[in-house]
């Protein structure tokens, strides 16, 4: 049993059906039971797969309850999101194909991850920093971004903090030894955090660009390349180029000299770079700029 996640693979389910435009048949049934009078009403067993097309004139909707395994029953009603339209762009740039999971993250091997720490005391810090070095250690060839990712989703935050960085298992693990040891090191930084956390966005004005400067986050970084391919495709249309090319630094592209080719540029690279640390969990309490 699912337990507290029992209903989640039902909404899952009805939300690709809405996707797709079908509903999948009911599993583990051969035939409609007898106890029940299918003839009356309108509910029927699908024993098969139907179509569950869109259509302009009505709305679908469907129902899912979950029955919890200590006996708490929840409905929910989902209904598809409303048609709009979307607009037509040129051919997009091979860099805009979506990548799965897998290849997304193996676009980050080699590039330097932040894995961050919490505690409600110091002696409690370093004794998980000296746990969390041992296992890196354990296991050299493992990804720092997924060690990364899991520490930052499925950790409770403390008021104590460490924050490490690297490349590799091993250089992270240095780091964390010096977090374990309470010593210092070029790559580990330790604080405590105010009560009151609050992230601001501060977005630079012109003067901060470069030609190119966006050409490796925009190969390793799916959450960036997703939202400068929708900047590229609104703004284009008005342009008559493509940000895209200048942001990767193509030799055709147009010169960031122009003040009228940095303004849309760097409005792409400070919208994308914002979809990345929302990507991570981080979210403003302001943004200035």
């Amino acid at each position: 049993h699912t337990q507290a996640a029992a209903g989640v693979a039902g909404v899952i389910k009805m939300v690709q059906a809405l996707r797709h435009g079908t509903l999948p048949r009911t599993l583990h049934v051969d035939r409609p039971t007898s106890k029940v009078d299918w003839e009356t009403g309108r509910v029927r067993l699908l024993t098969d797969a139907r179509p569950w097309p869109a259509g302009p004139d009505r709305t679908r909707r469907a129902g899912v309850s979950a029955f919890g395994i200590s006996g708490t029953n929840a409905h929910v009603v989902i209904e598809e999101p409303p048609r709009t339209a979307v607009p037509e762009s040129p051919e997009p740039p091979p860099a805009d194909a979506p990548l799965s999971r897998d290849q997304d993250r193996d676009r980050w091997e080699g590039v330097t991850v932040p894995l961050m720490l919490s505690a409600h005391s110091e002696a409690a810090l370093r004794e998980q920093a000296r746990r969390l070095c041992a296992q890196l250690l354990a296991r050299p060839d493992g990804r720092p971004a997924d060690v990364g990712h899991a520490l930052l989703s499925t950790r409770a935050r403390f008021p104590r903090r460490a924050a490490v960085v690297g490349e590799s298992m091993t250089e992270l693990a240095e780091a964390l030894d010096a977090v374990a040891e309470g010593g210092p090191h070029p790559l580990a930084a330790t604080g405590t955090a105010g009560t009151a956390e609050r992230v601001v966005f501060v977005f630079p004005g012109q003067g901060s660009q470069w030609a190119g400067m966006a050409e490796g986050l925009l190969e390793r970084s799916g959450a960036f390349r997703s939202a400068a391919g929708s900047c590229d495709a609104a703004l284009r249309p008005y342009l008559g180029w493509s940000v895209l090319s200048v942001l990767r630094g193509e030799p055709d592209a147009p010169s960031l000299d122009r003040v009228d080719v940095v303004q849309p540029v760097l409005f792409t690279m400070m919208v994308s770079l914002a979809a990345v640390w929302r990507a991570l969990g981080v979210e403003p309490a302001a943004v200035v700029g």
